[in-house]
């Protein structure tokens, strides 16, 4: 197995981030500003201020525009390879030199797809996997060692349901207690930020394949999924109010994605 600071990290970066409207119209979600920055380098800057410096962009609805994005922070020459539909460009982040491989795995392929499409260009036998559009100061380094730990096929970091609601408690048409927004302890969501075993791509079928049901449920079914709770910052943006509630973490100079424990 390669040593930690030379593992891949793969960024599913193609979906068509419909909840978000009109914001997504003209860029795709990942390259969706927080702050001065598109979330995707938020993203990047986790797990390179935490050793990581190689990454795989999955790439899909409006590709073309993080090839301009890139463009314009790139290191050096850009390096296209059209017959695999994938780029190499060198950024540098935070003073770190990243190096970035997008792949455009087409605009119609699902989660799972555009693993299987990723993963046949990685030689390694472990990886790291996360969405595009998801934050946390999830300590990757301790991620890792409970994957090797635990010897399963995939690793899933697990995260409590953020508050979206308040709860009311209701005895024969009476409300007996109101609680204000919290978070749900006892329960636990797909966080992202995988950990992925080679072997686990004999669950995707193939580019129709969505990450988060047969695959995922098949590793379940051979017991080769284990899942690492992380009870610090998580915030995905699936939505405008999401959006709106990094942007304002932001401009309070507050980034808790990066205070890693």
């Amino acid at each position: 197995m390669k040593s930690f600071k030379k593992l891949k990290v793969v960024i599913l970066a193609g979906g068509l981030g419909s909840r978000l409207d009109s914001i997504t119209k003209f860029l795709p979600k990942p390259l969706v500003k927080i702050g001065r920055l598109p979330i995707i380098i938020h993203i990047i800057n986790i797990f390179a201020i935490q050793g990581l410096s190689n990454f795989y962009l999955a790439t899909g609805y409006k590709s073309i525009e993080f090839l301009k994005y890139f463009k314009k922070k790139r290191i050096g020459k850009i390096i296209n390879d059209k017959s695999s539909n994938k780029s190499h460009i060198k950024i540098k982040i935070n003073k770190k030199i990243c190096n970035l491989t997008l792949f455009n795995t087409g605009i119609n392929t699902m989660t799972g797809g555009r693993v299987k499409s990723i993963a046949d260009h990685i030689n390694d036998e472990t990886f790291f996997l996360t969405y595009g559009d998801g934050l946390a100061n999830v300590n990757i380094k301790r991620l890792f060692s409970f994957h090797v730990k635990n010897k399963k096929l995939a690793t899933v970091t697990a995260v409590n349901p953020p508050p979206r609601f308040g709860e009311l408690t209701i005895k024969h048409s009476k409300v007996i207690n109101f609680s204000e927004k919290k978070l749900i302890k006892s329960a636990w969501i797909n966080g992202g930020f995988f950990v992925i075993q080679k072997d686990f791509i004999k669950f995707i079928k193939n580019k129709k394949s969505i990450l988060e049901r047969t695959p995922l449920e098949q590793a379940v079914k051979f017991n080769q999924l284990s899942a690492y709770k992380h009870k610090g910052f998580w915030q995905c943006m699936d939505t405008r109010r999401d959006r709106d509630k990094l942007i304002n973490l932001v401009k309070k100079n507050k980034l808790p994605w990066l205070n890693i424990k």
